[in-house]
């Protein structure tokens, strides 16, 4: 049996319980309920929780141990990601479309897996903490030599606060476009002092890239530095090449 939190409209959010009585099987399962208004969202991606449920189920909330992460100094680039990212036929861009990201994420069919965990509520509700900067996206656009226009080819989407940032979903629509989508991310968040990238949990494509597991104690360590203080939010808004967004094409 896991916890069960309220909702209270005008209320403070009610709090988490501690991460450590998460459940081990299913692994971090914590409680259930609560809703999700930017302000129980930003409490939770700061305590180490994130919410990870179906269409017709209740929101659960989740802090896995142990914790996959990716430090930005540790990714790994392959050659053949280099020689993908040198094509001039990608224009990467961040928080120019994050609706189309996160509905692409959402409806983008994944091997092995039937329906999403991004219901419309989880939707609207990160459109929300975008409108407000605290959630980003990453984009790419393929150029189409024909008719000079561009289509969304992949890209993901995330939550920045502090210099920590929590990655939720990416889709592809084009072989690498996701990996460009992440590469990118990750220059721009060592250009800009980040330290950590929350992956929630193991994939052998993270892990891949140089994603790691750590405990969750170590984890919860790592964002209360990085949390601290936060940063002021605000839309990213950046084209890669551009001088701003520290990273060279």
């Amino acid at each position: 049996m896991i916890p069960w939190i309220a909702a209270v409209p005008g209320q403070p959010p009610a709090p988490f319980p501690p991460s450590e009585t998460a459940l081990r099987m299913p692994n971090g399962l914590l409680c259930a309920g609560g809703d999700l208004s930017p302000e129980r969202l930003l409490s939770a991606y700061r305590q180490g929780i994130f919410p990870w449920y179906s269409e017709g189920e209740p929101i659960l909330w989740w802090t896995p141990d142990p914790r996959m992460v990716l430090f930005p100094a540790e990714f790994r680039c392959s050659r053949s990601l280099r020689h993908e990212l040198a094509k001039s036929v990608w224009r990467v861009r961040m928080d120019s479309d994050f609706a189309a990201v996160i509905a692409a994420c959402a409806r983008t069919p994944r091997p092995g897996q039937a329906g999403t965990w991004i219901v419309p509520a989880i939707e609207r509700a990160y459109t929300c903490l975008h409108e407000l900067g605290w959630a980003h996206s990453v984009e790419v656009w393929e150029l189409v030599p024909e008719t000079g226009e561009e289509r969304l080819a992949g890209g993901l989407y995330g939550v920045a606060i502090g210099r920590m940032f929590y990655g939720e979903s990416m889709f592809t629509r084009q072989s690498n476009a996701s990996k460009i989508a992440f590469a990118h991310l990750v220059s721009y968040l060592r250009a800009h002092g980040f330290g950590m990238i929350d992956c929630q949990m193991r994939t052998a494509h993270l892990a891949s890239l140089g994603a790691r597991e750590i405990p969750r104690a170590d984890f919860l360590a790592h964002l209360e530095r990085l949390t601290n203080p936060p940063t002021t939010p605000g839309p990213w808004h950046v084209e890669i090449g551009d001088p701003a967004s520290g990273i060279k094409r």
